[in-house]
Parts: C-alpha cells; sequence; structure tokens
C-alpha cells in the first residue's frame, strides 16, 4: 500500500495534471475562465476574494520553502531549526487562517445569493470541498503537528525528502511513510486537489495575466461639460435596406 501511495500515485496525479491541462487549452478554452459572479453579488467578493488569494498565494511559498528547500541549506545561512519552526508556525499559521477564512466567505456567499448559487456547478462544489479539506488539514498540521514543542514531528526529515525524491524519479517511500498519519491524509488530499485541477475553474491559476504588468497604460477622458452639443440635423449615416424610411426617402 505504502508503494501505491507514495510510489505510484505521485506519478499519476502529475500525469493527469499535465495531460489534463494540455487537453483543456485545446478543446476549451473559451471555458478557460473563472466564470466571475461578480455582477450578481460583490459585497462579500471584495472580502473573501483577496483573503483567500493572498493567504494562498503565501501558503504556496511557504510550502515551496518547505519542501523544496532541503534542511541543511537554512542551516547554512544561519536559521536554526528551532527558528525555522517558530516562523513556520506564525507565518503559516496567519496565512491558513486568512486562507480558510476567504474560503469560507465564497462558500457561504455561494449557498446564500441566489444567482451565485444558480451558476455553482458540481465541479465548483467538489473543488470547495477539496480546497477546504486541503486547507484544514493544512491547519491541522501546521498548528498540531508543527507545533507541538519538543514532541512536533520534523516534516522535512520525512515529507520533504519524499518531494524531492518524487522529482528525481526515485521516490523514497519509506521517508514518507514515516511521517504521522495527520500528513498522509493532508497530502492524499492535496494529490486529489491536483488531480481534479485542470477540470474546474482553478485552471486559470496557469493563465495569470502576467502581461498587465507590461502593457501600456489605458487613459480614459470623461466628456468635457463645457464642450456644446452639436445642434442641427445629424448627418444621416448608412440605412438599413428595406426598412420604411428608406422607402420613403425614395418615393
Amino acid at each position: 500500500m505504502d508503494v501505491l501511495l507514495w510510489g505510484v500515485l505521485p506519478y499519476l496525479v502529475i500525469a493527469t495534471l499535465v495531460l489534463g491541462t494540455v487537453w483543456r487549452y485545446r478543446y476549451d478554452k473559451f471555458g478557460w475562465t473563472t466564470r466571475s459572479s461578480q455582477l450578481y453579488e460583490s459585497r462579500l467578493l471584495r472580502i473573501g476574494s483577496p483573503l483567500f488569494h493572498f493567504g494562498i498565494l503565501v501558503v504556496f511559498i511557504g510550502h515551496v520553502g518547505g519542501l523544496v528547500v532541503p534542511e541543511n541549506w537554512t542551516e547554512k545561512v544561519g536559521i536554526s531549526e528551532d527558528l525555522y519552526h517558530v516562523n513556520a508556525l506564525l507565518l503559516g499559521g496567519i496565512a491558513g487562517v486568512c486562507t480558510l477564512a476567504g474560503i469560507v466567505i465564497l462558500v457561504v456567499r455561494r449557498r446564500t445569493s441566489g444567482p451565485v448559487f444558480m451558476a455553482t456547478t458540481v465541479n465548483d462544489k467538489l473543488m470547495y470541498v477539496l480546497l477546504v479539506g486541503a486547507i484544514v488539514l493544512g491547519l491541522w498540521t501546521t498548528l498540531v503537528a508543527v507545533g507541538a514543542g519538543s514532541d512536533a514531528h520534523n516534516y522535512r526529515e520525512t515529507v520533504s525528502p519524499w518531494f524531492r525524491s518524487v522529482w528525481r524519479l526515485d521516490p523514497d517511500v519509506e521517508a514518507m511513510a514515516a511521517a504521522p498519519v495527520q500528513f498522509h491524509v493532508h497530502v492524499l488530499v492535496g494529490m486529489l486537489l491536483f488531480a481534479v485541477w485542470p477540470f474546474t475553474r482553478l485552471v486559470h491559476a496557469f493563465t495569470a495575466p502576467v502581461h498587465y504588468l507590461f502593457r501600456p497604460y489605458i487613459v480614459y477622458r470623461s466628456r468635457d461639460a463645457r464642450i456644446p452639443a452639436p445642434t442641427g440635423r445629424p448627418r444621416a449615416g448608412w440605412s438599413p435596406v428595406g426598412t420604411p424610411d428608406r422607402d420613403r426617402r425614395t418615393r
């Protein structure tokens, strides 16, 4: 079972993520969107969306630092293991709470606003379930497993080596199997989320509008109220063929 979960399943998830994204881009370009519902309700969206997006960005950066950067690298730059875990607990806890608060607000908004609820699809509901599950489990591992003082589990000796070994095509199954069960559940829910990613609105994250940073400014100018409106009969334009107005002019 450990070989199946930590040695085979990660590659199935990666294949589904990559091939599913290619398929979605090729056959559903017009559906590659967040399907924004801002026109239906904007008050809760203005609160929940920034909380979720900024929180998930910090969570992503924290995962990259914890999973990709080896433990001996941070020690070489003078960051002790205790200091690292304190920062992970503090920043990760704040980011996780903000992300969870944001997603809860967005879920409540979808459930309580009639037009938004009507625009919610089945895969949207599955996406929200997996997102909430991954966030809650992430907070659990951060606040309970990592923040348990001297009894805290050092995931940088189990989960992190396994994660890096997957990309080396030599998965360290034993390292991941040695992690506590809460890390197992968190990783499994995370892999399931990435497996369904290409088939949900989350796919828009792969097309962030980076070009907005480099495009020219768009200048909007209002009409000057001091300029009088044109007087007299307006100039005639093209007239549609076969209309009564055109028939009267020809007669």
